[in-house]
């Protein structure tokens, strides 16, 4: 808490250990890469899924537009959140 707003780094998102869906889901589906975007990737990716938890491809694409990737396309890091949204993580 800082002046009454709530911060959430990615160090906060793992309970007890447990990575948090979207942290396994980057890494069960390929969106974990170099590791450089990774951590505003999931943040950004988690404020969507807090207000749509269920986005469309067209809504994820729309909404991660400002988080740049050197490594690749945004295939992985899409079909990442689709499945973290889906509950299709191990």
């Amino acid at each position: 808490m800082k002046d009454g707003a709530h911060i959430a780094t990615i160090e906060g998102l793992a309970k007890d250990g447990t990575l948090h869906p979207l942290q396994q889901a980057f890494i069960d589906y390929g969106g974990f890469q170099c590791g450089i975007c990774t951590s505003g990737q999931i943040m950004s990716a988690k404020a969507l899924l807090d207000v749509n938890p269920h986005p469309s491809e067209d809504e994820i694409k729309s909404w991660m537009m400002g988080n740049l990737c050197r490594c690749t396309g945004y295939y992985k890091i899409i079909e990442s959140i689709q499945a973290a949204a889906e509950g299709r993580v191990q």
